[in-house]
């Protein structure tokens, strides 16, 4: 099974890779394969050409590859709520909450959730070009094995960037090697209340799939619930992960990152958390109709999400 993640060296698609690493995929049976594929509208269209067997990635994501959901469905969530950080320099002494301190900013963010953080300005009424705001991507970003987060702080310490939008090891990274500040946190309502809910990291597989090899769906579908349970009962397994795949400080700094979210943790997909993602999905254009919960999530396998 060929598993695709658009970031390694994050908390952001974490039970996915942990699945993996610590077996979990194949006490269910499957061979599970962990690629790196960046950006995430283009791992997605890797999924919608065959190449791959499963994403975990931004929900919304999906879209890019398949309009209006038709040819994949959500499978599962790897945690819930919007899950990106806005991060500016701490020399610019911008308090927590304070959205229009990104003024006259360069804001690094990468292809996806970028039109996550366009749709937040937005709605705060920051108008990107009469408040000059620059969202755009970060240097370097784009090589084999890059981390975005991780290379996001690299970029804001050395002056590439004044702030970034990503996962919570950059922001991590840059608010203790003291180059930047957190000013959003929309996961936890820190930020415009529907931003909160115009995404969440979920597993994605294909209708094909689906109908040909159900029972390697529901095999993936129950590694990712007990993955997600074995991180809650004991977060220091995230350590054993991170020694594997990370460089050392990002190793040191997983299990922590892990446990700050525990809360989040959990497989399951509402009808609120589609139909948020969905309106913000029409509101940027990206979906053109409205569709049941059912075209999105896979239910059949829902009964899972509570074994």
């Amino acid at each position: 099974m060929r598993i695709a993640v658009p970031d390694l060296i994050s908390n952001s698609y974490f039970p996915a890779v942990a699945a993996v690493e610590l077996g979990f995929f194949k006490d269910e049976g499957l061979d599970a394969e962990l690629q790196l594929l960046f950006p995430v509208p283009k791992t997605m269209e890797a999924l919608r050409d065959n190449e791959l067997d499963f994403v975990a990635g931004a929900a919304h994501a999906t879209l890019h590859a398949f309009p209006n959901w038709k040819g994949a469905k959500l499978l599962a969530a790897l945690s819930q709520n919007t899950y990106w950080l806005l991060v500016l320099r701490s020399d610019l002494g911008a308090e927590l909450g304070d959205i229009q301190a990104v003024k006259g900013l360069r804001i690094g963010a990468a292809p996806g959730p970028d039109s996550t953080l366009r749709r937040l300005l937005a709605e705060v009424g920051i108008d990107l070009e009469k408040d000059r705001v620059d969202v755009g991507p970060v240097p370097g970003s784009t090589g084999a094995g890059v981390s975005f987060g991780v290379n996001a702080a690299r970029a804001l310490e050395e002056g590439a960037i004044d702030g970034f939008w990503a996962n919570a090891m950059g922001s991590e990274i840059a608010v203790r090697n003291g180059a930047g500040t957190v000013v959003l946190d929309v996961r936890r309502g820190i930020g415009p209340p529907a931003s909160q809910h115009y995404t969440f990291p979920a597993l994605v597989t294909t209708d094909d799939r689906i109908a040909r090899d159900p029972e390697s769906v529901r095999a993936a579908v129950r590694a990712i619930v007990n993955v997600q349970r074995a991180l809650r009962a004991d977060p220091s397994l995230a350590a054993k992960v991170g020694e594997r795949l990370f460089p050392p400080m990002e190793a040191g700094m997983i299990a922590g990152l892990i446990e700050r979210d525990l809360p989040f943790y959990e497989p399951g997909i509402s009808e609120g958390a589609v139909s948020g993602m969905n309106q913000f999905a029409r509101d940027i254009g990206l979906l053109t109709e409205d569709v049941p919960y059912d075209q999105v999530v896979a239910s059949q396998f829902s009964g899972l999400w509570s074994e």
